[in-house]
């Protein structure tokens, strides 16, 4: 009776899991070397940024609504019959 060890084969998957991660440590250690450790982007300064844009945003679509407002009252005055 000849018992053998299951074969153990690299799949695809394995492949490209083992390249994403090379290419993940190649592009943490490219970054640190270029922008410098103090410099490196974090999950706090994406949120902020993000909440920067937020507040960015919402101040461009107050600014147009008040424009929006303005160009419709203006109308509305240049539509009144004269008495």
């Amino acid at each position: 009776m000849s018992s053998s060890a299951p074969q153990q084969t690299i799949g695809l998957t394995t492949i490209s899991r083992t390249v994403v991660s090379l290419a993940v440590g190649v592009v943490h250690t490219l970054e640190r070397a270029v922008v410098g450790p103090d410099r490196m982007r974090t999950a706090q300064g994406n949120a902020w940024e993000a909440i920067c844009a937020d507040r960015a945003r919402a101040d461009r679509r107050a600014a147009l609504d008040r424009l929006v407002a303005e160009l419709a009252a203006a109308r509305a005055r240049d539509r009144q019959p004269v008495s």
